[in-house]
């Protein structure tokens, strides 16, 4: 009787329904929108962290990252062949990806410049790491004495795909080393800091300049990255010496504080549009309550109490707040996928250099929080609204016009 009661007073004023439909609407979907857009935001920075710089996770020895060792390469994974082989078993694991880096100076002509170097299996990574922009020339692969340059190392050198340079590097031994290795490609991964210093080289290489049969570091490519947590708790009880850090971690200042801002961000968004919403419902239903006096008179000379009154005020204010959060959602999504499915163009993100294409993400968990939220708010704006009118006297309600 009370849901029927709702639906007669809604559709008594039609014009008042669609008003307070709308308002709901609009607000639910700009929160709907900005969670897409968030989510997109944050799907691309990690998107990029992954496939350009630490793959979903890495293994080092354990208090390798966390100490300043005077000789690290000691402390670097002996058996990490044996590590490899379990890792494959796990059917989560794509791809192992075992690295050491190598410092030194690179020199072509009268020019050089020093860099970190990453010794990497070169032809696995090729497939993994495709955030990994190659702007000239081929990613490295299976070329012998090749070498793979960052876009500001590059230019310093002044070099091109093809060119020669040749790599001074300082051995496990105390000696020094060189190569000279032939430019494949230039890169950029949007991280200038990233891009200014690193170039990539075989990892046999790499080992051979630094006579070790070691690697400092093995790091994964997951089929998904949900499934870190599992796989990270099976590799900690079975390798106890190793461990085991996730992309956020490691790239805490580029991705993590980004994600850390965009959330407060996104929070201080949420309660200036939910403000709004409760305030465009309370002036409307506000107004509609005040119309209905002598309704609600009638009510509470009939016998209903102050209790029934507000529960038919906010029964109705749920069900508008439920409708107008739905077609609000409904509509967000329907022009997100048929304006925005070509994606936005966005300009470079903190910490990056280049512009990426934003997808706006949605899930069901978001439509579940925005239409919560907006319930919520309609409730709350229907009995501030209400409770004044339902605790008016019955004589004075009467008498109103």
């Amino acid at each position: 009787m009370m849901l029927s009661l709702c639906f007669r007073n809604l559709l008594r004023n039609i014009r008042r329904t669609i008003a307070i439909l709308m308002t709901v609407a609009l607000g639910a979907g700009a929160l709907f929108a900005f969670q897409g857009f968030i989510q997109g935001v944050l799907t691309e920075y990690s998107n990029s962290t992954i496939h350009a710089h630490s793959g979903n996770g890495r293994l080092n020895t354990k208090g390798y990252r966390s100490t300043i060792y005077q000789k690290p390469w000691d402390h670097w994974i002996k058996n990490w062949k044996e590590i490899r082989t379990s890792l494959y078993q796990d059917p989560a694991v794509e791809y192992v990806f075992p690295r050491v880096t190598i410092g030194g100076m690179l020199v072509h002509g009268k020019l050089s410049i020093t860099g970190q170097g990453q010794g990497i299996d070169a032809r696995e990574e090729a497939e993994f790491f495709d955030a990994l922009n190659i702007e000239q020339g081929v990613a490295l692969s299976d070329q012998p004495k090749g070498i793979l340059l960052g876009k500001g190392m590059a230019k310093a050198l002044s070099v091109k795909p093809g060119d020669k340079v040749t790599l001074y590097t300082k051995s496990t031994t105390g000696s020094i080393a060189k190569d000279k290795l032939t430019v494949t490609g230039i890169f950029h991964s949007g991280n200038s800091d990233f891009d200014n210093r690193v170039f990539r080289i075989q990892l046999d290489e790499a080992q051979e300049l630094l006579n070790t049969d070691r690697v400092e570091s093995i790091s994964l490519g997951l089929s998904d990255h949900s499934h870190w947590n599992e796989v990270a708790s099976k590799l900690s009880q079975t390798f106890p010496d190793l461990e085991i850090a996730s992309f956020a971690e490691l790239d805490k200042v580029y991705y993590q504080n980004s994600v850390d801002w965009l959330e407060t961000q996104f929070y201080v968004v949420q309660l200036i549009i939910l403000s709004i919403v409760l305030l465009g419902i309370f002036n409307t239903i506000s107004t509609s309550i005040l119309e209905r006096k002598q309704e609600i008179g009638n009510l509470r000379a009939n016998g209903e109490s102050t209790w029934d009154v507000m529960k038919l005020i906010l029964l109705e204010g749920a069900l508008l707040g439920l409708l107008g959060s739905l077609l609000g959602v409904a509509i967000t999504a329907a022009v997100s996928k048929g304006l925005l499915h070509k994606q936005v163009l966005m300009p470079p993100g903190p910490g990056s250099t280049r512009q990426f294409f934003l997808s706006f993400y949605f899930s069901t968990d978001m439509v579940v929080r925005t239409v919560v939220l907006s319930v919520l708010s309609a409730i709350v704006a229907s009995s501030l609204a209400g409770l004044k009118v339902a605790r008016m006297p019955i004589a004075k309600a009467l008498r109103s016009s």
